[in-house]
């Protein structure tokens, strides 16, 4: 039983409605043009779950072997951390995760594209090798870019531009210029989720030579940055939501903003960073509810 508590621990289940929010958007996009299948969209479901536990795993083993998991941290104990888990368990995990990652993934391409698209099913296989491997340089290895402060640019571009762009296109085999707006809004609030991760962690991190974004501008900037990424989140969406309304459905999903920037306005006026661990849940879940508002306002209420 401690065992399993252990792996649920180092699986992270509180990082999973986030991980999964660009996929219902690019569902959601989807369906709005006229598409939609259940196989693919759970299947699409299932691959990005266990690319967000590869990487929790590989995040946990990185930062735990590196020392960046030490007592100085704010958030919760890690398995390696803790020492629940050993590291030869954790890579043992790792392992298999990637595995059954590449096996769902490798399911998900038969099932969305025909055999005779072979060259998009082999691009959409390179993109989930780039995904674990993303999922595990996070912070693993010498050259781990997690400790360079480049994981926003990772962050935006695999949460986001391909969470949202990718998954439409599983089901529409097409992809338009509109959609790249939700794309960017998805992409810029798991940006912001990492970069509050970062603004909380920002003393230990700065001590244990992990080199965040945050850590290398400061924790006044990593403030107003944040703010700066949710106010173009908002922006991005409101632009996609103007450009096809139809009917004041259409923006019930933008009423969840309001609780994002009451976030932001708590974010702003917080000098002690072990006060925003709360504000974590709170954005990853508006990011998630966001998404489900955004599939129902413009599919199921028309």
């Amino acid at each position: 039983m401690i065992k399993i508590k252990a792996w649920l621990n180092a699986a992270r289940p509180r990082t999973l409605p986030l991980s999964i929010s660009g996929i219902i958007v690019g569902a959601a996009l989807a369906n709005f043009y006229g598409y939609s299948n259940a196989l693919v969209f759970i299947l699409a479901l299932c691959t990005t779950i266990g690319f967000q536990v590869t990487s929790n795993l590989a995040n946990d083993y990185g930062d735990g072997i590196k020392g960046t998991d030490n007592e100085n941290r704010i958030g919760p104990k890690r398995a390696l951390q803790s020492g629940i888990l050993k590291d030869k368990e954790l890579k043992k995990g790792i392992i298999i995760s990637v595995i059954l990652s590449l096996v769902l993934t490798t399911i998900l391409l038969l099932v969305a594209f025909d055999k005779e698209q072979i060259f998009i099913i082999l691009i959409f296989l390179g993109l989930a090798i780039a995904s674990i491997w993303a999922a595990i340089k996070y912070t693993v290895g010498n050259s781990a870019y997690g400790y360079k402060g480049l994981g926003d640019v990772f962050v935006f571009i695999f949460f986001g531009l391909l969470a949202v762009l990718g998954s439409m296109y599983l089901f529409t085999h097409y992809l338009t210029f509109e959609a790249v707006f939700p794309a960017i809004t998805i992409g810029l609030l798991s940006t912001a989720v990492l970069n509050l991760n970062n603004l909380r962690d920002a003393n230990s991190d700065k001590m244990a030579g992990k080199n965040t974004l945050v850590v290398k501008m400061g924790f006044e900037k990593g403030r107003i940055y944040h703010l700066g990424l949710l106010s173009v989140a908002f922006l991005s969406l409101l632009i996609f939501t103007l450009l096809n309304y139809k009917s004041w459905i259409n923006v019930l999903h933008l009423l969840v903003f309001i609780f994002i920037f009451i976030h932001a306005y708590k974010v702003i006026k917080t000098v002690n960073p072990i006060t925003l661990d709360p504000e974590l849940k709170k954005l990853a879940l508006s990011t998630f509810f966001l998404a489900v508002l955004f599939y129902l306002s413009f599919n199921f209420f028309l």
